[in-house]
């Protein structure tokens, strides 16, 4: 009988679990791209439907037994749920699967400690990894024995490696919650600066890789990193942009993308950072308009600004990518309005790849911002206020 063939280090399989609730996401498009941002390969894609989570293996045995299968015959190293996975499930699973089987969460969580970048952000992801750990250690090194004392000391059980595992992570915790807190207070000490300057606060927010910061980059001729990317930036990154027609420069913040089922420890990490949201004049939801998921998208990011506390600041619309939109979708007036979540709100259709609808994106942004000239500060476009410190 011939060996089994190597695994491919980063080749994984994707698994979906259909509960019949909506917006599944049947094709696992989205965990494939999220896969693909974290630098693995995607080799096989499997979808089941349940009623409900099996208790042991989240997927029945059967379904277990045929991932296992199609792992080895497609040599993955590793199996990725779309669903979060409990400590048990995941432990069962990979006892079952005989390799490395990951969470959603988890992946997300891989990619923002990629792509941190300030001090600050590096600091939430550490904090939200930590959290997430520490629901892993139950049992999880259970083949490590209890230790005992050293010469010289009474006999007796030690720890166990489990309960010095479990210390080591929450004295990590309690250190970097003390550093988050410093960080912040750096960060409101710089809000209440521009609020003194009696500046107009503008917040991109929107879902990951809708055009965020090609439309910061294009509003303030800055070079914040843009790429066609889940998560392709996370930092909050501030610039002055200079309103012609208002007679006043105001502050625009980029701030990081949202997602499909953002893992609370996120949420929670990067409150601080997601704060420029919640003390902002005006929200521009930034929506990719080309993408036939955009209406669930709109939804989740509204999920997450009332979980924050953005629920209530003034929204604008601003339906991107224009230009990647056929024929057929072209809208009829390029500003318009709809309604979110019973309230009218503005919308107008931009491209910042060609710059059609810019000039009117301006023109409502000095229409909202009013016409308070802002001295207190020079009015040159993209003059930096704070970025993301490397």
């Amino acid at each position: 009988m011939s060996e089994p063939l190597p695994r491919q280090e980063g080749a994984v399989v994707l698994v979906g679990v259909d509960f019949g609730l909506p917006h599944f996401d049947s094709e696992l498009e989205e965990l494939g791209l999220l896969a693909q941002t974290a630098g693995l390969v995607p080799v096989a894609r499997i979808v089941c439907k349940r009623k409900a989570p099996d208790a042991a293996l989240f997927v029945g045995s059967g379904k277990a037994a045929e991932i296992r299968d199609l792992a080895e015959l497609h040599r993955a190293s590793e199996v990725i749920f779309d669903q979060s996975l409990s400590p048990a499930q995941q432990r069962n699973l990979e006892r079952q699967l005989e390799i490395a089987v990951y969470d959603r969460t988890f992946l997300i969580l891989e990619i923002f400690a990629q792509r941190a970048r300030s001090h600050e952000g590096k600091l939430q992801v550490e904090l939200a990894r930590l959290q997430y750990l520490s629901t892993r250690l139950v049992r999880r090194w259970s083949h490590l024995e209890r230790q005992t004392g050293g010469a010289g000391v009474r006999g007796g059980p030690g720890e166990k490696q489990i309960e010095l595992d479990r210390r080591m992570i929450g004295e990590s915790i309690k250190r970097t919650r003390e550093r988050l807190t410093k960080v912040q207070k750096q960060r409101g000490t710089q809000r209440r600066q521009r609020e003194r300057r009696d500046t107009f606060n503008i917040s991109l927010v929107g879902y990951t890789n809708a055009g965020k910061s090609s439309i910061f980059n294009a509003m303030v001729k800055a070079r914040a990193y843009a790429a066609d990317q889940l998560f392709a930036t996370l930092d909050t990154t501030t610039r002055h942009l200079y309103l012609g027609d208002a007679r006043r420069g105001v502050s625009i913040s980029d701030t990081g993308g949202f997602i499909r089922d953002l893992p609370h420890g996120l949420v929670d990490a990067f409150k601080a950072t997601l704060q420029e949201a919640v003390d902002a004049d005006l929200l521009l939801h930034v929506v990719d308009a080309s993408n036939p998921h955009h209406p669930e998208q709109m939804a989740e990011v509204q999920r997450v600004l009332h979980e924050i506390g953005a629920g209530d600041v003034p929204q604008l619309l601003v339906f991107n990518k224009l230009d990647a939109l056929d024929s057929g979708q072209y809208p009829l007036h390029l500003q318009d309005e709809i309604e979110v979540d019973g309230v009218r709100v503005p919308r107008i259709f931009v491209s910042a790849h060609t710059g059609e609808g810019l000039p009117a994106l301006r023109g409502e942004l000095a229409r909202r911002s009013g016409s308070v000239v802002d001295d207190a500060m020079p009015l040159g476009a993209g003059a930096e206020l704070h970025g993301a410190a490397e």
